[in-house]
């Protein structure tokens, strides 16, 4: 009757910390960080002509 009664403790509270841990609701998938693009300094010849 003991070992019963410890074999159910036992599943109890492995099934509570089970449903206890991780993330609640839907999974899915992180959004990937969109990539910077940097635009490039315009040519010399330009800077110079507004110079002028």
């Amino acid at each position: 009757m003991l070992r019963k009664l410890f074999l159910y403790m036992a599943l109890l509270s492995s099934g509570l910390a089970l449903a206890g841990c991780g993330q609640k609701g839907p999974l899915y998938m992180p959004e990937e960080e969109p990539v910077a693009v940097e635009t490039p300094p315009p040519p010399a010849s330009q800077t110079q002509a507004n110079t002028d």
